[in-house]
């Protein structure tokens, strides 16, 4: 074993950051995140009594149970984000609109900051794609592309296989279809 072998003298927090930084590329994450963000206060707000000295402020409203409904939902759709990302456009549409909706029914909205924070999670989320790993070019001999027309390729002359980092493709022409114009171009109703 050599001291530079990977996993062995790795420490576990490392492996695990390393693990989670892959988990968290894999699906829409400050999306899942920021739509639970804004769940917390629209649900937490119409319950929350504030102390001024000795006077007790309760912000509850008759739509308590709307908010904590709403609220609830917006940490279910970061929770689907994060863990059934297939159905993210979904999940970011309904962020959306629960959002907008918490600002009637929810003490305007968590009183902005989780209308804000909903909404920008639910556009991340409809906004997010997942990546393709990156392919590595083939190495194509340079004489291989002359051969198939008959021809060398310039500067090889018959000398050892030489290897190139990219390849030129070279794109045919689409045939195009003339069946199509037999009735000048109209179609057989018109």
């Amino acid at each position: 074993m050599s001291p530079e072998s990977t996993g062995q003298n790795e420490h576990y927090l490392r492996a695990f950051w390393r693990g989670f930084r892959t988990w968290r590329g894999n699906r829409p994450f400050w999306a899942g995140l920021f739509t639970m963000v804004g769940g917390l206060p629209i649900a937490y707000f119409p319950y929350a009594n504030m102390h001024l000295g000795n006077v007790t402020l309760a912000m509850s409203t008759t739509a308590g149970a709307g908010s904590l409904i709403i609220g609830i939902l917006l940490i279910t759709l970061g929770l689907t984000m994060w863990f059934h990302h297939i159905v993210r456009v979904f999940a970011g549409v309904a962020a959306i609109l629960l959002a907008l909706i918490s600002i009637p029914v929810a003490n305007i909205g968590g009183f902005l900051i989780g209308f804000l924070f909903a909404l920008l999670g639910g556009a991340l989320s409809v906004s997010w794609a997942p990546g393709e790993p990156a392919s590595e070019p083939e190495l194509v001999p340079a004489g291989a592309a002359g051969e198939k027309s008959g021809e060398s390729a310039p500067g090889t002359q018959g000398s050892g296989p030489e290897f190139h980092s990219t390849a030129a493709v070279t794109q045919q022409p689409e045939q195009y279809d003339t069946t199509v114009e037999v009735d000048g171009g109209r179609h057989r109703a018109g």
